[in-house]
């Protein structure tokens, strides 16, 4: 049985494990990266999938990106899912939860870059992505998009941006004093 919950915040090691293994060290050169780079996920829309065990078997992210100058939209990804939960409707089950709580709190659009064959059974189309145009390179035909608003992409076009709050970085540390040594 498959649970959907909110990470936390001790999920960053699981997680970050199951993205190497979904995606490989290939996924930081992907054009989605660039927008999520330095960000966080947008508020309440960071998950994770767990077996009866409570080991981690999936994780989905939505982000803030705009549309254009100004409409505002969530990006999608990554969904991964371990290999050997694959066959168990993990993803479908991380896509459902993700989709209606993006609604519930009152987003009224999704942009993603994937697989059309499986993200068209949840309702994303290539056609709303057609005047919008990514921070890289991305295959048109994977670069869907889904309203959850009637006409919350009505035309859409433009660049798409992050967005979102930016990940705060450590503090540097404080210089050290340069004192001669003792001989």
């Amino acid at each position: 049985m498959t649970i959907v919950l909110d990470e936390a915040a001790g999920d960053a090691a699981a997680r970050e494990n199951l993205l190497d293994r979904a995606f490989g060290s290939a996924r930081f050169t992907k054009t989605c990266e660039r927008l999520r780079e330095g960000r966080l996920p947008a508020r309440g829309l960071a998950l994770k999938a767990v077996d009866e065990t409570g080991r981690m078997i999936g994780t989905l992210r939505f982000w803030h990106v705009s549309i254009g100058s100004t409409r505002p939209a969530l990006m999608l990804g990554p969904l991964a899912v371990e290999s050997d939960a694959r066959e168990g409707g993990v993803g479908s089950t991380l896509m459902r939860a993700g989709l209606a709580r993006a609604a519930e709190l009152g987003h009224e659009a999704v942009i993603l870059v994937g697989d059309a064959a499986y993200y068209e059974r949840f309702g994303f189309r290539p056609e709303a992505t057609e005047e919008l145009a990514m921070p890289g390179p991305v295959e048109r035909e994977r670069f869907l998009a889904l309203e959850l608003a009637e006409g919350a992409l009505d035309g859409a076009k433009g660049d798409v941006r992050a967005t979102g709050a930016i990940r705060f970085a450590p503090k540097p540390a404080a210089p050290v004093e340069a004192r001669p040594i003792a001989a």
